[in-house]
């Protein structure tokens, strides 16, 4: 085989690795996210949510979020009387919450905003009361904070998380998903869909602090590990990381025939 055939022979095996290596990174990669028929999530990461903005807290006082967001901050925007999905957001939330190593009140707080400006601190206590208990651990009520408002504050915040939702009837239309935010309001993270995993709460709240932007730390975690579901949790994935060192070698080798092809006609020519 001559030298050119080799070349060719292993451009072909390093397309080969490249694709294997895409393919097994693909779970590393956040859920698409978009807007369709008016419904979806336009990521705005970097941007900040209006502080100015004011809501009635469950207990009936009214704030602005510059006075409740303090510390790293999971924000959920749903509505109370949704019949099914909000609940799975909420308790899929609440449901590793328990499992986060990361202290409530200390390290994050959530906060759950309603997008139906008709309802109250009713809806917002019976909801606080499910979310609650379906932590199934104990957790200081004033770390989960439930909130109402007008239809102007509500809109402010939701066009700048870039969450978008459709009114239908008595109902709403929406997507579903977190928003990490910083101390300073900043948007850090998103978590779309309702099933989360600790793991991924305790490193965004780590992003959060520092004001980190995007899923850094946890998209390289999630490129070297997979989650195991009998284990639940992580675990060291060997092929993913043999085939990025093979193909690693072999971009290098690769890049060594190419370097001495062309020493070695410079040196014919002289």
């Amino acid at each position: 085989m001559n030298l050119n055939a080799a070349r060719k022979a292993l451009l072909a095996a390093l397309a080969i690795l490249l694709a294997g290596a895409l393919s097994c990174g693909a779970d590393s990669v956040a859920p698409p996210t978009g807007v369709f028929g008016g419904v979806g999530i336009e990521q705005h990461l970097g941007a900040f949510v209006p502080l100015d903005a004011r809501f009635t807290l469950e207990d009936g006082t009214t704030a602005a979020l510059r006075d409740l967001v303090h510390m790293p901050t999971v924000l959920a925007l749903v509505y109370y009387r949704c019949p099914n999905a909000c609940d799975y957001l909420l308790t899929g939330m609440a449901g590793v919450l328990a499992d986060v190593e990361a202290a409530p009140g200390k390290d994050y707080q959530v906060i759950t905003i309603s997008i139906d400006p008709r309802e109250t601190t009713v809806d917002a206590l019976k909801s606080k009361k499910i979310g609650l208990e379906s932590i199934e651990a104990p957790f200081p009520a004033e770390d989960w904070r439930f909130l109402t408002g007008d239809e102007k504050d509500i809109k402010a915040v939701a066009d700048a998380v870039g969450f978008r939702y459709v009114k239908d009837g008595d109902e709403y239309d929406h997507p579903l998903g977190l928003i990490i935010l910083s101390p300073q309001g900043k948007i850090v993270r998103y978590m779309t869909g309702t099933d989360f995993l600790p793991v991924d709460l305790k490193m965004s709240f780590l992003e959060a602090s520092t004001g980190t932007v995007g899923p850094t730390i946890a998209k390289v975690l999630r490129f070297c590990l997979s989650y195991d579901p009998q284990k639940h949790g992580y675990v060291f994935n060997m092929l993913k990381v043999t085939g990025i060192v093979t193909l690693a070698f072999a971009a290098g080798f690769l890049l060594y025939l190419v370097l001495s092809g062309r020493r070695r006609r410079a040196a014919r020519r002289v």
